[in-house]
């Protein structure tokens, strides 16, 4: 059938079978074991409007489902979810009521979706310039639009209405013109409206029309013509692994697509492998345990505290400082996992500025303290949980990297209490010339003096990289 993408596994070809045990046997690629850091990109309809109310824990790519009954499916008595989003269900109603004529449809805001600024190339070029090593863009969020002319979405994506354009395409060929920089995609599972899924639902995911006739076939198409290294799903909650068939599609992704060899994927595959079984753990939106974890996991964030996609209505406040979003990129490296740090672009193709140059701050932070992040390893000690300043490590080789959060309060000496010195132990400050002078503390660690210098001799404006040699405790 062609919805079905078969894998034959008898074949001596095939290196994965269709079963968790085999397919988890697969390595997480190195490329992405080392890059550390990915920019994500939430991008779509959901773009014009831009709306939800503010500090109701909603999302704006969400309006279509608060607006829609009120945000009730066919199960919505017994869904948590809309339960959850009553305030955020509340405020998008009365915007669209204060704001758009009686009858007005979400599909309606199609014609608005002119990305008439979007430059790739320039995107390309904002990117590169955060030090993110791949980039993930919706390819189709939860509302079916898709950013491409997929063959299984007549009329409703990029090409055939909106911009007229085909967004994915036109960025994926940019950001393959950068160097270190690899390109993947965000891909819903379910639909909110789709009346074949709608109809599997009701059929308690007994039949799989939806899967068949819709998914399968899409998937195939978008990593099949589009070759993205990250093929990150969501939107599986409602139904099991089997329904999605999602173990024989990553089999077919890992042995016979066109990215079997780099490719990764993320676990959110069905409501009974959800964070335990996929090529990392993602878990839940900005998932960050703050300890050591037996399988590779991603942070998934999002600058704008409220939304994933871009609101009109956000306040400076409720962005990501720069220190803020520093701190989250050290816990998370530190304990061995990536961030996914996501911007939301606006309906007709400009990267808000604020997203621009946090990209751009971090690219500045990366220039100098990259060896810190890149290609590291998780110490023995992740958190020095003893000393009076905020220290996460990373390691590489035979050195340990101390990533300082705060200058410390005694301004010419830093506490390295999970550090055990020998005698040919060096520190350096990273972006500094010459080794700086320690001396090791009766209680264990060692104490580092630092260099004064004139504010514009620091290496940089956040959070400070040392470098220890020749530890003991390597």
């Amino acid at each position: 059938m062609e919805g079905n993408i078969i894998v034959e596994q008898t074949s001596p070809k095939l290196k994965y079978s269709a079963t968790w045990e085999s397919l988890e046997s697969r390595p997480v690629p190195q490329w992405y074991e080392d890059a550390k850091i990915g920019i994500f990109i939430h991008w779509g309809i959901f773009s014009v409007p831009s709306f939800v109310g503010v500090g109701t824990k909603g999302l704006s790519e969400w309006l279509w489902y608060y607006i829609r009954d009120q945000g009730k499916d066919d199960n919505w008595k017994t869904e948590a979810w809309a339960k959850h989003h009553v305030n955020s269900i509340q405020s998008s109603l009365e915007f669209m009521q204060k704001n758009y004529r009686p009858g007005f449809q979400y599909q309606d805001f199609v014609r608005d979706f002119t990305a008439e600024f979007f430059d790739p190339d320039h995107w390309a070029d904002v990117l590169a310039s955060s030090g993110a090593r791949y980039v993930v863009l919706t390819s189709k969020h939860h509302e079916g639009f898709t950013l491409w002319p997929s063959k299984r979405s007549w009329n409703w994506n990029a090409l055939d209405v909106g911009p007229h354009r085909n967004l994915l395409g036109d960025l994926a060929a940019a950001v393959r013109k950068k160097e270190n920089l690899k390109f993947g995609v965000y891909h819903s599972l379910y639909e909110w409206f789709n009346p074949l899924y709608l109809e599997d639902k009701r059929n308690n995911f007994t039949t799989q029309e939806y899967i068949q006739a819709k998914l399968m076939p899409e998937m195939h198409e978008v990593v099949s013509e589009y070759e993205p290294d990250v093929f990150w799903v969501d939107g599986d909650w409602e139904a099991p692994c089997a329904y999605w068939n999602c173990t024989q599609f990553i089999a077919w992704l890992y042995n016979q697509s066109p990215v079997r060899d780099t490719v990764v994927t993320n676990d959110r595959w069905g409501s009974d492998v959800h964070c335990k079984h996929g090529g990392y753990l993602t878990c839940h939106d900005r998932y960050n345990p703050k300890a050591k974890q037996t399988k590779k996991w991603e942070n998934c964030m999002t600058l704008d505290r409220e939304s994933w996609g871009y609101r009109r209505n956000a306040k400076l406040s409720e962005y990501f400082t720069m220190e803020q979003l520093l701190t989250t990129v050290a816990q998370t490296i530190s304990y061995g996992g990536n961030i996914l740090i996501n911007i939301g672009p606006t309906h007709d193709g400009r990267i808000p500025p604020i997203f621009e140059e946090r990209l751009k701050q971090l690219g500045d932070w990366l220039k100098v303290n990259g060896e810190a992040i890149y290609g590291t390893t998780v110490w023995s000690d992740p958190e020095d949980k003893l000393s009076n300043e905020t220290i996460y490590y990373t390691k590489k080789d035979t050195s340990v990297y101390a990533i300082v959060l705060q200058w410390p309060e005694a301004e010419e000496a830093l506490v390295f209490s999970s550090a055990i010195p020998t005698e040919e132990t060096s520190v350096q400050w990273v972006g500094y010339k010459g080794s700086l002078k320690w001396k090791q503390r009766p209680e264990g660690g060692m104490v580092v003096q630092l260099p004064r210098l004139l504010p514009s001799s620091i290496p940089c404006q956040w959070a400070w990289t040392f470098k220890l040699t020749k530890l003991k405790n390597l």
